[in-house]
């Protein structure tokens, strides 16, 4: 014995039976009290919403015995006729506009429908598919749709309005359906479950509404191929998720958790474990979307399972909410618009799995995209403790390189000032030629670094080229002078601008030692008038330059020169007050030290 199916077993028979659809059935019932009934309706909307049934609901209002009425009495002969499983009546005339849709069946219905009805008080014409009417078709009802019989009521039914020429629906009453909430068709499908006595595990309904989408009549249909497969413990979520093909739970789970703290190896597992479970991948991306979707949301609304904008049993939400809380907001929305575009891109796919996996890698791998969802997506991985994997090569914040470590001895030449360049370098190394120095006691005389011999401990004074050294303005005329150190370490010393103006030196220390000063430097030599510049020897390689003046407080940091005691790439420090060390000269001149003593001759 064959059964009906379920939704024509619970096809409604009145207005109040309707769900979802108040928008409707409620301005038809008011019009049906007020005695203000059209003469031809459009009902439009999506597939099994309920406009056909509205109509036979309407067209039975209209015909019962108490009526119209709203409220159709079910005992009257016109009402057991348009029952749900009633015979039908004979005044009530459906029409399949699909296959009668043609001019010739539109010139046939209009000679009967002059005919008054048999039984009843009207005549109804259910004209279903209505968009299938060709426009001749629609221009032979023309004339009968706008003038009709008293006794004549025409009601059509539509998913595409637009295509029913206007000249038709200027003479209706359109009332547009639309699709059911997923609240109010859970509660209508757990109704259903509970008449038919089989019990449905909580995150079946679920999976129904979402293969129904919507539609009261796919709903029903789903729900009919699951209650006629239950076995003795009834509809289970495995056998709803086998039979629907959707993909389960566990694995969302498993791959949700994977992104979430960057495994690939749990990731991609989790593709594997789909592939070879024979699931479709493009059903499994768009249930991972759907995931991501709800997780999105329970982001930004902690109680949105209170306010019905997830529909999930209740171990699903705490195991989401949870889920949640592990992402960013932008690493979850960068997430989110990955898979919705792997899904466009996997339509005209030849390799679903292969694009599976690009999707994975794409979603697990932020630090490989410079775009600002993947920065934004590293930053919340980072402020959660992750970690990622950096491209090596890159300097660290605040390194500052030291002459040897670009070039070597070559690096560390003369210094080049400020908004400098090529031509700058080759100014200084001119400049630190030719100049010399003046006799002590004058004022304003330009001083010159020069190397001082060894210091107190042995040690080698550093050898460079002569640096011009600013002018001074104190009663000493001469500039800073390097020397040894006690230890035999080279030290920088300031500028006499910033540096305080030392005592004026004796004559004999500066006239000590003559034979040493013409033999290792003779252009120092000490004259009232500047001595002409001596060329340098082509073939003698150019020793290192003394560093430059330590810069004063909050100047811009310098590179560190070699042996300066500072490591070559440290943190750059502003120069102390009143300046640094004194800066090395050239060895083999008698020059005093920094401590202001002499030094003892090489």
């Amino acid at each position: 014995m064959s059964s009906l199916a379920l939704y024509r077993r619970y096809r409604p028979e009145s207005f109040a039976e309707v769900i979802g659809q108040e928008h409707v059935t409620d301005p038809l019932q008011q019009a049906l009290r007020n005695n203000r009934v059209n003469h031809a309706y459009l009902f439009s909307g999506p597939r099994g919403c309920g406009k056909t049934t509205s109509a036979r609901i309407l067209a039975r209002c209209l015909n019962c015995e108490q009526g119209p009425t709203p409220t159709p009495c079910g005992e009257c002969e016109s009402c057991r006729d348009l029952a749900r499983n009633g015979p039908g009546s004979i005044d009530v005339i459906e029409i399949d506009a699909a296959s009668h849709g043609g001019v010739d069946d539109a010139r046939d219905l209009r000679e009967k429908a002059f005919f008054g009805p048999a039984r009843s008080r009207y005549k109804v014409y259910i004209i279903d598919e209505a968009h299938m009417v060709t426009s001749a078709g629609f221009n032979a009802l023309l004339k009968v749709v706008e003038e009709p019989p008293e006794h004549l009521k025409f009601i059509f039914a539509t998913t595409e309005p637009e295509k029913v020429i206007g000249t038709i629906r200027s003479r209706t009453h359109h009332y547009p359906f639309r699709l059911v909430p997923p609240g109010t068709l859970r509660d209508y499908l757990a109704e259903v479950c509970q008449k038919e006595d089989i019990p449905v595990e909580d995150g079946v309904l679920p999976l129904v509404v979402r293969a129904g989408g919507g539609s009261v009549r796919d709903s029903m249909s789903v729900m009919d191929q699951l209650l006629a497969g239950a076995g003795a413990d009834g509809v289970t979520y495995a056998m709803a998720t086998a039979l629907l093909g959707y993909t389960d739970g566990s694995l969302l789970d498993s791959v949700v958790e994977a992104f979430a703290t960057g495994d690939g190896a749990a990731a991609f597992d989790v593709v594997d474990r789909v592939i070879e479970g024979g699931n479709d991948p493009r059903r499994f991306v768009a249930d991972l979307l759907e995931r991501l979707r709800d997780l999105v949301i329970l982001a930004a609304v902690p109680d949105a399972a209170e306010k019905g904008l997830i529909d999930a049993p209740a171990d699903v939400i705490e195991r989401m909410q949870a889920q949640a809380g592990t992402f960013g907001a932008a690493e979850l929305s960068r997430a989110a618009d990955l898979v919705n575009e792997g899904l466009t891109e996997m339509r005209g796919a030849n390799s679903p799995r292969l694009q599976l996996e690009l999707i994975c890698a794409r979603v697990l791998l932020p630090a490989a995209y410079g775009d600002e969802r993947s920065v934004m997506a590293r930053l919340d991985r980072l402020e959660r403790g992750g970690n990622f994997s950096s491209g090596g090569g890159m300097p660290a914040m605040g390194y500052v390189p030291g002459p040897d470590a670009h070039g070597g001895a070559e690096a560390a030449g003369a210094p080049v000032p400020p908004g400098g360049g090529a031509a700058a370098a080759r100014a200084a190394v001119r400049a630190s030629g030719g100049q010399s120095a003046h006799p002590g006691g004058g004022g304003g005389n330009s001083g010159t670094a020069v190397g001082a011999g060894a210091g107190a401990g042995g040690g080698p004074a550093a050898a460079g080229p002569t640096a011009a050294g600013p002018a001074g303005a104190g009663p000493a005329g001469s500039g800073p002078v390097g020397a040894g150190s006690a230890g035999g370490v080279p030290q920088h010393q300031a500028s006499s601008s910033q540096a305080p103006a030392q005592p004026p030196q004796a004559p004999a220390q500066q006239s000590q030692a003559p034979a040493q000063q013409q033999s290792t430097a003779p252009a120092q030599q000490q004259s009232p008038a500047p001595a002409p510049r001596q060329p340098q020897a082509a073939a003698a390689p150019s020793p290192p330059a003394a560093p430059p003046s330590a810069s004063g407080p909050g100047a811009w940091p310098t590179a560190a020169a070699a042996g300066s005691g500072r490591r070559p790439g440290g943190w750059p420090t502003a120069a102390p007050a009143g300046g640094g060390q004194p800066s090395a000269a050239p060895g083999g001149t008698g020059a005093t030290a920094s401590g202001g003593a002499p030094s003892a001759p090489s």
